[in-house]
């Protein structure tokens, strides 16, 4: 038992210093654009486009807010800090995605209705949101989006038209700042925690988030069990 145990917090510590490093690499860059930009101007004040100047700094400071929100974000989740369950319906989240996009692949809804899972709404709502980004940055043309309803279980699909994932990336893809071959998206973006924290909610709230396969494309799967009043009901 000691010696498992040894070896179970060696495999945590690991793991904490594996994750530190890539946090700390995903900050370093866009700091280092910044300090760039403000260190040119200084020995350069003369030559500087303050407006250009701004803008870039501006945006460093939105990468840094956004990787630091999701680190954030993924200590709630895993300290179980993030609120209250409650009946929240599954399909009614998707609609409301669907119809705040305005731009970028078209996306073809398929809902049952009602598909009430227990849950705290924002996290959901941030779930779906994090699949859908990852589908819009690689799908060429499209993207399904299915929400099922079976005996105890809900069930949201998310498949895109892109390149698809290989079988041997298909766990590294929820691994934080994972990045895969750039053939899988032809457009970067996001701070490399979406499909990580789209796992952790998913595990949070007694359900799964894998890869699965698919004709084309890559087709990403959640279920999550059924509230309690609605197992049972049509």
């Amino acid at each position: 038992m000691n010696a498992t145990q040894a070896a179970l917090t060696t495999e945590r510590d690991r793991i904490h210093r594996r994750f530190a490093a890539a946090a700390a690499h995903e900050l370093r860059t866009p700091l280092a654009g910044l300090r760039a930009e403000l260190e040119e101007a200084r020995l350069h004040p003369g030559q500087t486009d303050l407006p250009r100047l701004l803008d870039a700094a501006l945006r460093g400071v939105e990468r840094l807010e956004a990787i630091t929100d999701d680190l954030l974000l993924l200590t709630r989740v895993a300290e179980a800090t993030y609120g209250r369950q409650q009946p929240v319906d599954l399909s009614a989240v998707a609609r409301a995605h669907v119809a705040e996009t305005t731009k970028g692949p078209d996306i073809r809804l398929r809902a049952a209705a009602p598909v009430v899972v227990d849950a705290v709404p924002a996290l959901l709502d941030r779930l779906v949101a994090n699949l859908l980004d990852n589908a819009r940055r690689c799908a060429r043309h499209s993207i399904q989006l299915q929400v099922l309803r079976h005996e105890t279980t809900a069930e949201l699909v998310v498949a895109d038209d892109g390149p698809g994932i290989p079988v041997s990336d298909r766990e590294r893809v929820f691994e934080c700042f994972s990045r895969l071959d750039s053939a899988r998206c032809r457009q970067r973006g996001g701070t490399g925690l979406g499909l990580a924290i789209a796992r952790d909610i998913a595990h949070a709230h007694s359900g799964t988030l894998d890869v699965e396969d698919a004709d084309a494309g890559a087709r990403f799967v959640l279920r999550l069990p059924l509230a309690r009043n609605a197992v049972g009901r049509p």
